[in-house]
């Protein structure tokens, strides 16, 4: 049965549902609904929210296993998908890289090797991993030294040419861009080794960013100590911080100068308190990595005698090492439980490059397009802007947010996919994810999978959920251009409303 439920025409006193041809009011004949009738006024009656008046909702639920709709508030108006963005990248990059899929970061040579001498350059090449750590690169320089190479009477040439060397994502806005939710995309990127973090950032891989600590010292007016994970000279610390006294003031500001690496951190932090903890994005994460390998070759007694920049690995080039990431099917946890955008820009552009030849935003949502369109999305009235869903320009109705969501089971990945959404209530990160504390002693709890998205103004939640019946639900709640505090309440009723529906 399709139903559509629609604003109310007289305020409050009357909600106006339409069946096919058949309408009433809940005034009139309250009593005489059926469960999909009651389901779509209780989902108009939640949505009738305070934090909603003068803001865009749109709300669509179909049955996951016929298809058929049971309920839409505005189904078919186009509206931010924020982070939920992050499904329909998801679902392409499974399609087409498969769940096998590695990131491959090669080092490469075009010259000879006589006996500890290396006669030419290196060549340290990037296809797109996000993940890559300072002790995988150590790794690679490792793996250099073994081969008996102590000097290199050549450059050290960082490739970053898989991708093409458009940074940042059209409406990235410059407050965003200092941080790790804006970090650069780079072919040749990195990531923190979050293991000497702490555990609760162990698999977070915020790539293209670092992870800087500053400690208190013993007593008021001691400098605070800097650390900075991972090391690199590329990097600069302006540290105006000032240790005050056990119970004074906590409060910082921070930023990054744009176009460099000078980072600044300014305010007072007390002696015995907690460390100040921040994410900073980089400018030019390929310098970044071409620093730490060049750290680690001398830290392995490989000498680099000549320059370093980037550049382009020659086709002739021999293959010296090989550095593999974690499987697409394990990546895909850390990517959509957590929300990683940065994570989202490198599997959109692997998609260009592997499925059309350019590693590039645009060829990348043009696979994920196609894609849509082959699962029965209507994409005309689709809007891709960027594959983490940072932009207010990307545009879907719920309507087929829901049609993706009930594409995509029939195909082999499914499962994978459908188990890397958050779910509600979790309290392990890498299961509950960005809705470990929602929905919690609900129906919902241990049953919603849904992604989360939010940027201002925009918060939106997109997935599956099992009523008392039994039957698997899909649905997309997409709220816009609201004020004041985010209304992830609105959804979570929603969400549960949905979990404790019967249609006896």
């Amino acid at each position: 049965m399709k139903g559509y439920l629609q604003k109310s025409l007289f305020g409050l006193m009357i909600v106006m549902v339409v069946f096919g041809t058949a309408q009433f009011t809940t005034a009139d004949v309250e009593g005489d609904l059926t469960a999909t009738e009651e389901l779509a006024k209780d989902l108009h009656e939640i949505l009738e929210d305070d934090r909603l008046a003068n803001a865009v909702s749109g709300v669509h639920v179909r049955s996951a296993e016929t298809g058929d709709e049971l309920v839409s508030y505005n189904g078919g108006t186009k509206l931010v998908p924020a982070s939920g963005q992050k499904l329909l990248i998801g679902a392409a990059a499974l399609e087409h890289l498969g769940a096998d899929h590695t990131f491959e970061t090669g080092v490469y040579t075009n010259g000879v090797q006589r006996g500890a001498t290396l006669q030419g350059d290196l060549f340290l090449k990037g296809e797109g991993d996000p993940t890559l750590l300072k002790s995988d690169i150590e790794e690679l320089a490792k793996t250099i030294a073994e081969t008996g190479i102590k000097n290199v009477q050549g450059d050290l040439v960082a490739d970053d040419s898989y991708f093409d060397d458009m940074r940042l994502s059209l409406d990235l806005s410059w407050f965003n861009q200092r941080r790790h939710t804006g970090a650069q995309v780079s072919a040749l990127s990195f990531a923190p080794d979050a293991s000497l973090i702490s555990p609760l950032a162990l698999d977070r891989f915020n790539t293209a960013s670092v992870y800087i600590e500053i400690h208190p010292g013993e007593q008021g007016g001691d400098t605070p100590e800097v650390k900075v994970t991972p090391e690199t000279n590329q990097i600069t610390i302006r540290n105006d911080v000032e240790t005050v006294n056990t119970g004074g003031p906590r409060n910082f500001d921070w930023g990054r100068d744009h176009g460099t690496n000078e980072i600044f951190f300014e305010g007072t932090i007390p002696v015995g308190g907690a460390s100040i903890n921040q994410y900073v994005a980089v400018w030019e994460p390929t310098d970044i990595v071409l620093d730490l390998f060049y750290q680690s070759l001398a830290n392995h007694g490989v000498r680099v005698n000549g320059e370093l920049h980037r550049g382009e690995t020659p086709i002739e080039a021999t293959k010296l090492a090989s550095h593999y990431s974690m499987e697409l099917e394990e990546l895909m946890y850390p990517f959509m439980k957590l929300s990683q955008n940065n994570h989202a820009e490198h599997l959109t552009k692997t998609l260009g490059k592997e499925v059309l030849g350019e590693g590039s935003w645009d060829a990348g949502l043009t696979v994920v397009e196609d894609y849509l369109a082959s699962i029965g999305v209507d994409v005309s009235v689709v809007q891709l802007r960027d594959g983490s869903g940072m932009s207010h320009l990307n545009k879907i109705p719920a309507r087929e947010m829901t049609q993706l969501l009930y594409g995509v089971q029939g195909e082999e990945w499914f499962d994978l996919f459908y188990d890397s959404i958050p779910i509600a209530g979790m309290d392990d990160h890498m299961q509950g994810g960005t809705l470990r504390l929602r929905m919690r002693d609900t129906a919902a709890e241990g049953n919603a999978h849904g992604k989360t998205g939010t940027i201002t103004s925009k918060s939106t939640l997109s997935g599956y959920v099992t009523t008392q019946d039994g039957e698997e639900l899909a649905f997309s709640i997409l709220l816009n251009n609201f004020t004041g505090g985010s209304p992830t309440s609105v959804q979570d009723d929603i969400v549960v409303r949905l979990a404790e529906f019967s249609r006896d």
